[in-house]
């Protein structure tokens, strides 16, 4: 992790959502499953926390929350 990547824990919704548009800019929400978000967000440069915690609520803040930065 650089210096500039901030630690990204799941309920971190709005950094997570600019650091996939950083990092994943062909990317559009509307074409991503949940499953493969969770890839994403899991391959995260600074993503620290437990996959345990993961669930259906967190994954769909994300893709809103993407989607309205996106469009």
């Amino acid at each position: 992790m650089t210096e500039h990547e901030p630690e990204l824990f799941w309920d971190s919704t709005y950094a997570i959502v600019v650091a996939l548009m950083e990092h994943h800019p062909q990317r559009r929400p509307e074409t991503v499953g949940l499953e493969e978000l969770t890839a994403l967000v899991e391959s995260l440069p600074g993503f620290q926390d437990d996959p345990a915690l993961l669930n259906e609520r967190l994954l769909l803040d994300i893709l809103t929350v993407w989607y309205e930065e996106a469009t």
